[in-house]
């Protein structure tokens, strides 16, 4: 029987670099950040975690299985998946090809549109079972189901008011309303496609760790501060908590703001954790 893991447990990396250096790093549940200078494969590490990920989701491979030098466990131990993201924040422009085979709107130009534009039926999915939740619960005739029903939108409304602070100096409040994420600046509806590249970044990664809804999951993210204001930088890991407390987070970083709210004990840097 499928059983979905709450977190990962470790990642070993065999002969990383020449030499024979191999990686073994255990994780803590919840946040997990790796540091250290160019070039000792920070994003490596990052990139290899989640091409072994992938194995395991599509069930070519289970977990402790080694695939090209690369090695999973989860916790549980018994556990067979686990539900994860990866989020880069680089916003290049996509490659002809990608054009070809991804693009239905004229507006997606970047690495970041896309990822936005995926979201966009992420939510709403999400928004329909949120929606199903609470007719399922307000019509069941238990009195302890329709109070429960008023908390089922909380991480909803908590995601608007995110953003909405976020925003809020350049006059951008999230659109409420909508089935889909827009926003009113000025009295004018824009997308977020009009976005700048970190609020972009800032509205991909909360909008996914909103629609995976509370559920345990893994999230690797390689150098999320790329285009944030160094105070969103300081707030992006609590407001990710906040959002999700069940989430496990890994990322790779350069950035000292990072860190400054209360995470480092968290760090890890290469060196540490290579043998």
């Amino acid at each position: 029987m499928a059983k979905t893991a709450q977190y990962i447990k470790s990642i070993g990396i065999e002969a990383l670099w020449k030499g024979g250096k191999h990686i073994k790093w255990n994780l803590q549940p919840d946040v997990n950040i790796l540091s250290g200078i160019n070039g000792v494969g920070k994003s490596t590490i990052i990139n290899h975690s989640a091409a072994m990920l992938d194995f395991i989701d599509k069930g070519e491979l289970s977990a402790g299985q080694v695939s090209k030098g690369v090695t999973v466990t989860l916790y549980p131990e018994d556990a067979t998946s686990i539900k994860f993201d990866v989020i880069r924040s680089f916003d290049r422009p996509l490659l002809h090809s990608d054009l070809l085979e991804k693009l239905a709107d004229s507006r997606v130009t970047t690495e970041l549109d896309w990822q936005i534009y995926k979201l966009q039926k992420r939510y709403l999915d999400y928004q329909v079972n949120l929606g199903n939740r609470i007719i399922e619960l307000l019509t069941s005739g238990d009195p302890a189901d329709q109070q429960q029903a008023a908390q089922v939108g909380q991480p909803k409304a908590e995601f608007q008011d995110m953003i909405d602070g976020l925003f809020r100096d350049t006059g951008k409040t999230i659109d409420r309303k909508s089935n889909e994420i827009q926003f009113y600046q000025r009295g004018e509806i824009i997308t977020p496609y009009q976005l700048s590249s970190g609020e972009k970044q800032m509205l991909v990664i909360l909008l996914t760790v909103l629609v995976e809804n509370r559920e345990y999951y893994a999230l690797l993210m390689d150098e999320p501060e790329i285009s944030l204001h160094i105070e969103w930088q300081q707030k992006l890991i609590g407001l990710i908590r906040q959002l999700n407390p069940n989430a496990q987070i890994i990322l790779s970083t350069h950035s000292p703001a990072m860190i400054m709210d209360g995470w480092m004990s968290n760090v890890t840097e290469v060196n540490e954790i290579t043998q």
